[in-house]
């Protein structure tokens, strides 16, 4: 198995990527191919001692995509950009998966258009996991898709489904509806209409979650938006950064403060390993003909390596064929959903042109037909 990562993708790109990329190669053994500018690279690799005994090759790539460039332009501009040539290499099975921490639109639209989506799925999404009072879960979307369809939430159920069972090991995992109540008329229009469906679907749903719920852990797969997603996911990183400067100003106030820090310390450590993006390395782009895992752009090494390893494990538990075979066995679910919503237009387009009538006969009297017989 290769893994392809981005080499120029990040805030601390090329160093943080490639010294996390030989790391992950002498712990899992795994075979990595760096994509980006070559000279860069190698002088990078040169800096380990066991360069030449490590599975890792060097793919040159021509253009570098900026963190604040536009996905649009990038698509059209650098399609020689080490993500391009990455996802290409997934493409054409030369590589298993795909890791970068570079521009987050960048990676999701060069995904979308070089591996295209899974049959059956509208648009891929991104999965974050989150910790909780139970244990993981994860919420999806995170950010890839701002406005959604009433389908495509309802797929990012189903692929969230087989996400938290087949690598989170829940046996029947607990999926829930991100909504303003948990009552079942709450909501938007949208939301509504993916409560039907995904109560009429095979998996385990358990209804609408309000934003107090998400880290109590009462649903192991939390479905949204990408627009809510996203902001949810930005509010609790500032919240446990918020929480984590006041304790530390806390723990230094005195002596006596210092001392219950250290005694405490082992169980601090304990606590923030469990919220630590770095330990999950990346959130994996579901939906996708092959395995993409978006990593955070501050990756550490650390990070890069736990991400080159959640790309292994997505591949070696065959992530997509479950994913495929969730989504075919409530295909039928989706078909019904589809045909009424055309009813439900077709009805309402028909009433309202009866209305109208109605509306116009009572305007103008005169142009009631005298032959009708239906007064």
């Amino acid at each position: 198995m290769k893994i392809a990562v981005d080499a120029m993708g990040g805030d601390y790109a090329p160093d943080a990527i490639v010294e996390g990329a030989v790391q992950a190669a002498r712990e899992y053994g795994v075979g990595i191919i760096l994509t980006g500018l070559s000279d860069r690279l190698e002088a990078e690799l040169s800096k380990y001692e066991d360069r030449n005994e490590l599975p890792i090759e060097v793919v040159h790539a021509e253009d570098i995509v900026e963190m604040h460039e536009s996905p649009a332009k990038v698509l059209r501009r650098k399609k020689k950009s080490s993500i391009k040539i990455g996802l290409q290499l997934v493409k054409d099975e030369l590589a298993s998966a795909f890791v970068s921490a570079g521009n987050t639109g960048a990676v999701l639209a060069f995904s979308t258009f070089t591996l295209r989506p899974l049959k059956g799925v509208d648009r891929p999404a991104i999965a974050i996991q989150l910790p909780t009072l139970k244990g993981q879960a994860i919420l999806l979307d995170a950010g890839a898709n701002v406005d959604c369809k009433t389908i495509q939430l309802f797929q990012f159920g189903i692929m969230g489904h087989s996400f938290a069972k087949y690598i989170l090991g829940k046996e029947t995992p607990d999926v829930g509806l991100l909504s303003i109540g948990e009552e079942d008329s709450k909501g938007n229009e949208v939301t509504r209409e993916v409560f039907q469906m995904l109560k009429s679907s095979h998996i385990n749903f358990i209804g609408n979650l309000e934003g107090k719920e998400v880290y109590r852990g009462n649903a192991d797969v939390i479905v949204c938006d990408g627009f809510t997603g996203n902001v949810a996911l930005k509010i609790s990183e500032s919240l446990a950064e918020m929480i984590g400067t006041n304790l530390k100003q806390l723990f230094m106030t005195n002596w006596r403060t210092k001392l219950g820090y250290f005694l405490l310390k082992p169980h601090f450590m304990e606590f923030k390993k469990s919220v630590d993006h770095s330990e999950t390395g990346g959130a994996p782009l579901l939906g996708v003909n092959g395995v993409c895992i978006i990593a955070h752009g501050s990756s550490s090494p650390k990070a890069i390596k736990n991400a080159i390893n959640r790309a292994r494990e997505l591949v070696e538990k065959k992530m997509n064929d479950h994913i495929r075979e969730d989504i075919e066995s409530n295909l039928a679910v989706s078909k019904d959903s589809f045909w009424n919503q055309i009813k439900s237009i077709a009805f309402n387009s028909e009433k309202e042109e009866n209305t109208n009538d109605v509306a116009e006969e009572k305007i103008h009297p005169q142009k009631i037909n005298p032959n009708r017989t239906d007064f």
